[in-house]
């Protein structure tokens, strides 16, 4: 039943679900769409939306904020990851100065993808009941799938974040019943697709469709089924942007926001051009949520959460002053299933700051790359993600040359390499050139493997 799905929906919602999953243009949805928000978790997202308005995130350069230090005490207690690295480390300085929450917080252990990957429950705290708990499969756009624990109240809490950085371009979400909000689109082989109403959005629908012309039983479909939405906002990825750029629509949004990978300024020129509106750069990841948004010049990213700390950390783990570029470190979050600790995330910038306000400068996220087959065809690096995800790969690198040969470089005892072979000649077509070369480790730039390289031109 739709209740089942929407316990929150209304007649209005249902009217509005109805059409959207019965438009005679929609895609071939692969998914029913769900939002099992609870009457608290809307209680939640209302009061996380005015804590967005009053409480910025604010602190000073070798400063914690205020939060920290009881955040930290709670993990210690709740969280039996943290709990095994014994108590919170102690130092000489008297628990009431400020110096010794700072010295003490900077000498926790750091965590990262690793860890989530081998045992995500363990930081599950251990009051945190699992009622409704939603296990979300990354595509793993970095090469490192993970399975993300989280709740659809914390889901619901991405609407006012999207909203807070709206706000800031002077701009609104304003959704309401009888209208489309968001239509997240993707440009892969294959994904989830699915029509949902929010109630966050008071009743606005929320759209998830694949541009990929054979999820539609007509590819003249995708045009007239977007312009018949007429949303308020389009979120998605540069590489299901540049898709869209191409299709005849006439539709107008209020913005594009452009997530989970790095959006290059010559598109990004491209697409307001294409489109006349704002596009929105927002720095996200699974584990967090949305975490920066930039501001309009591009180089500067504004912080989101008020209950996210972001340090910047060199390779030996010491904090890296003001402007100096090393990795974004996270703790604190918004979803119960997963507290971050001094969370290492791959990501790179520095940090400024303009008074009190953290800003990151310089970010280096997961950058898109365009891959082509030998007859042209553009693959998504998403899905060669998919199509090695089933691999026991610790660490691997994908580059395309200028001729089109592929180079497959794989960190994996003992890997088979025919099925690997099969499963990118899958994607590519047999008469791919394609080398496969395992080794021990490797030295990459900056210390950090890139999944994802090409010598080919974007043209």
């Amino acid at each position: 039943m739709t209740s089942d799905r929407f316990p929150l929906i209304t007649e209005e919602g249902h009217r509005l679900l109805r059409q959207l999953e019965e438009h005679p243009h929609a895609p071939r949805y692969t998914h029913p769409g769900y939002n099992r928000l609870t009457a608290e978790g809307l209680r939640r997202a209302k009061a996380f939306a005015a804590e967005l308005r009053a409480s910025p995130p604010l602190w000073r350069h070798g400063e914690v904020p205020a939060w920290l230090p009881e955040f930290v005490a709670w993990c210690y207690r709740e969280v039996p990851f943290y709990r095994r690295h014994g108590p919170p480390p102690a130092t000489p300085f008297p628990r009431d100065a400020s110096r010794s929450e700072v010295e003490g917080f900077f000498n926790i252990p750091t965590t990262g993808r690793a860890d989530l990957h081998r045992e995500p429950w363990a930081l599950v705290p251990d009051s945190q009941p699992l009622d409704d708990l939603i296990i979300y499969n990354t595509s793993g756009t970095t090469g490192h799938p993970l399975d993300i624990l989280t709740h659809p109240d914390s889901l619901a809490l991405y609407v006012p974040l999207l909203q807070s950085a709206l706000a800031v371009r002077g701009l609104t979400l304003d959704g309401g019943p009888g209208r489309v909000a968001i239509v997240l689109v993707c440009f892969q082989k294959r994904t989830y697709t699915y029509a949902a109403v929010s109630a966050v959005l008071d009743q606005a629908g929320f759209v998830k469709v694949n541009l990929n012309p054979d999820d539609w039983r007509d590819p003249g479909d995708r045009a007239r089924f977007l312009d018949d939405l007429a949303a308020e906002v389009f979120t998605g990825d540069p590489l299901a942007f540049a898709e869209l750029a191409r299709l005849p629509l006439y539709t107008r949004p209020k913005a594009l926001v452009s997530t989970a990978m790095t959006l290059l300024p010559g598109l990004k020129q491209s697409l307001e051009a294409r489109f006349g509106c704002p596009i929105l750069d927002i720095y996200s990841m699974n584990e967090s949520g949305p975490i920066a948004s930039a501001e309009p010049e591009g180089r500067v990213y504004r912080l989101l959460q008020p209950r996210l700390y972001v340090e910047i950390l060199d390779p030996g783990g010491a904090p890296c002053p003001p402007g100096v570029r090393g990795e974004i470190t996270l703790s604190g979050g918004f979803n119960p299933f997963l507290p971050l600790l001094r969370y290492r995330t791959g990501d790179f910038a520095g940090l400024e700051f303009r008074g009190a306000q953290p800003l990151l400068v310089g970010l280096e996220g997961r950058p898109p790359v365009t891959f082509r087959t030998a007859d042209g065809r553009p693959v998504n690096n998403v899905d060669i993600s998919i199509a090695l995800r089933p691999f026991p790969l610790a660490q691997y690198a994908l580059h395309q040359s200028a001729d089109g040969a592929l180079r497959l470089k794989v960190h994996a005892a003992g890997v088979d390499q025919a099925p690997l072979r099969e499963a990118l000649l899958a994607l590519f077509g047999a008469d791919q050139v394609l080398d496969i070369e395992v080794v021990e480790s490797w030295e990459m730039p900056g210390g950090k493997v890139i999944q994802y390289t090409s010598d080919l031109s974007d043209g």
